[in-house]
């Protein structure tokens, strides 16, 4: 058994560390929200490259073209989510993962009807395009798209 016979010194480390570092909660809250905010123009730019590059993606010439081009699709949503998702544009990225939820479900060898990427990366431009205040135009939209991964799940399951 060890008996402690001095008292025991607190390091400054220890110190720096049981501090509360001088900055309030709110204070982080509002320094981070403006951190973000200073990125959204960025984010806004990625966006529109990424639906870009969906709509410029060339159909496959075969079936031995269709995983490379799938890939590129589904490189250029999720990238696009990355980009929205920090700046709550939910619907965007709703649109790209039902995309990349299409695009999860091709088999090795199997055909992919490349008018879903048309209609996705239209829908897509077109979500972007509208202003915030068009909810239900959104929703439309949103709601035409998840009937195209219904049905597309059907003819797979």
């Amino acid at each position: 058994m060890t008996v402690i016979t001095h008292p025991r010194r607190k390091s400054n480390l220890a110190r720096m560390i049981d501090s509360a570092g001088g900055v309030s909660v709110g204070a982080a809250l509002a320094q981070a929200r403006a951190n973000v905010e200073a990125l959204r123009e960025r984010a806004q730019t990625v966006v529109e490259a990424q639906i870009s590059a969906l709509d410029t993606v060339p159909p496959p010439v075969g079936l031995d073209d269709t995983p490379s081009r799938l890939n590129q699709v589904y490189c250029a949503a999720t990238e696009l989510i990355d980009a929205a998702g920090p700046f709550e544009l939910f619907d965007l990225c709703q649109a790209a993962g039902g995309l990349c939820d299409l695009i999860g479900a091709v088999q090795p060898g199997e055909a992919f009807d490349w008018r879903i990427v048309v209609v996705h990366a239209r829908s897509l431009r077109l979500l972007h395009s509208l202003p915030a205040e068009a909810v239900e135009e959104r929703a439309r939209i949103l709601q035409s798209l998840g009937e195209v991964l219904e049905r597309k799940r059907a003819q797979t399951g």
